[in-house]
């Protein structure tokens, strides 16, 4: 009966902590941008390993990413998403890449305007 008990509990253990390496979370994170070609770059800088689904809204600036919490943390996502040029949250986005977007991609200069017909 005791070997039983024992191996009841220890299988529960087990259970329990290969639980918690598996969790999916979804967080929504600040990521400046303005335009469309903006949201393609954003979302393929956030299609990291680990990452399940990022989208971005361009009307609330931000980006709702779905991740598995033991193949990556969100510091590395905003990471990943401020090296293509993007500011994220607090993070300034990488200044070289930054100045290397089209014009209308450049959030901190202007607004991208559509061109009048």
């Amino acid at each position: 009966m005791r070997t039983i008990i024992l191996f009841i509990s220890l299988f529960i253990a087990l259970t329990a902590n290969a639980q918690d390496k598996g969790i999916v979370k979804t967080s929504t994170i600040t990521v400046k941008g303005n335009c469309e070609e903006c949201k393609k770059r954003i979302e393929n800088a956030a299609d990291i390993k680990g990452v399940k689904l990022a989208v971005w809204d361009e009307t609330t600036q931000a980006i709702t990413v779905t991740y598995k919490t033991d193949k990556v943390t969100l510091e590395q996502i905003e990471k990943a998403i401020a090296a293509s040029g993007h500011d994220v949250g607090a993070v300034k986005g990488n200044d070289a890449k930054y100045n290397k977007l089209p014009d209308c991609c450049k959030y901190r200069d202007k607004k991208c305007e559509l061109p009048k017909k």
